[in-house]
């Protein structure tokens, strides 16, 4: 395994604790559109909404769930605005990877205190169902952390959201929760971003990797994944790399106009069973050399699942000193060649498929090919 583990793990602590991702929130140029994309096709549910039907002028959103999965869909009603200009700037993109805490007013001046850029301080928003505390801060580009405290709430999600009741309830493509989130900054920026989560946040270099361990011949990145005490939180963070080519990453920086979200990795307790399901309601996947699968149990070892449907689906698999886990790449879910997901299954393995890199890289390099951007 190309993998560096960090000695900073035994001797991290976090800022304030965290409970998980409370939610992702995407804004997009359709959100009543984006929604049906993800009800369709990857099983998500529609469980409430917030426009100006209910009193909010300037925006629409869209709450969606699956199992622990909860993201939002928010659109902007007109041309003016931040949202507007977010999209007009990045195309569709997450805006927020919120964390769910106990005490929103602590989280954040903690964070604050060890230098975070402040989105908003605390607001208390309310209704009938008690209170939820929020506040935010910046990280790379124009993402953001929203700190959100729930324990006060008993409403389906936020105050100003009512709860929907769509005729169409999609079945669960079994999506399970967020396993981690990448994020794509510029050439010398990464080291920059694991000390901000190292100081402001507490996390530590869970892993590490550099160009010569994720490298074809055309292109390469360097990459560190960060973690929260936990592990509930993992952020991996990339930057590209000398090349011949231009990367996957540089790809990504000039189409969304900046640093990113790259992808987010969703957990399955089956992903054969899920990759079918999403296959056949329109999900696109990267395509995989048959002869990947060749020689990849001479490097994984033994597996519980046959080998000839991961094949036939394109599914990787790797495995580390814990386990192995088995996993697959979409491609973009919007004309931009940014945003994509990863499934994922984990068998024991704490790793992120290292061994599946080079084979990874090539399929998106013919896919920058196709696309005129290699």
């Amino acid at each position: 395994m190309a993998t560096i583990a960090s000695p900073q793990a035994e001797t991290a602590h976090d800022t304030f604790p965290i409970n998980g991702t409370d939610y992702i929130e995407f804004w997009v140029a359709n959100a009543k559109q984006s929604q049906l994309y993800y009800r369709h096709v990857m099983g998500f549910e529609l469980l409430a909404y917030r426009g100006p039907e209910t009193g909010v002028r300037d925006r629409a959103s869209y709450l969606l769930q699956q199992d622990k999965l909860r993201f939002v869909l928010t659109t902007p009603m007109g041309p003016e605005g931040e949202i507007a200009a977010h999209i007009a700037l990045h195309g569709d993109g997450v805006r927020d990877l919120a964390f769910w805490v106990d005490d929103c007013r602590d989280a954040y001046a903690k964070a604050i205190e060890r230098g975070a850029r402040s989105i908003h301080p605390p607001r208390v928003d309310r209704d009938e169902n008690g209170e939820v505390v929020i506040a935010a801060i910046a990280t790379y580009g124009d993402t953001i952390h929203s700190i959100v405290e729930r324990k006060n709430y008993t409403g389906t999600f936020l105050p100003g959201f009512v709860k929907s009741s769509p005729s169409f309830v999609a079945k669960s493509a079994g999506l399970k929760y967020v396993d981690h989130c990448v994020g794509n900054v510029e050439l010398g920026k990464m080291n920059h971003w694991v000390e901000f989560y190292s100081r402001v946040l507490g996390f530590y270099n869970l892993l590490s990797f550099d160009d010569k361990q994720i490298s074809t011949e055309y292109s390469a990145l360097m990459s560190k994944v960060m973690s929260n005490g936990n592990g509930r939180i993992k952020f991996p963070i990339n930057e590209p790399a000398a090349g011949k080519k231009k990367s996957q990453i540089e790809e990504y920086l000039d189409f969304y106009r900046g640093p990113g979200v790259q992808h987010i990795a969703i957990a399955t307790d089956d992903i054969v069973k899920t990759v079918r399901d999403l296959k056949s309601r329109g999900m696109e996947f990267l395509s995989i050399p048959g002869t990947y699968y060749e020689t990849v149990l001479a490097r994984v070892g033994t597996i519980d699942e046959d080998l000839a449907p991961l094949a036939e689906l394109g599914i990787l698999i790797d495995s580390d000193d814990e386990g192995y886990l088995l996993q697959i790449f979409s491609k973009p879910a919007q004309d931009r060649p940014t945003l994509f997901y990863e499934i994922i299954q984990r068998k024991g393995a704490k790793s992120f498929g290292a061994g599946n890199f080079k084979a990874l890289f090539e399929s998106l390099e013919r896919e920058q090919a196709i696309r005129g951007n290699l």
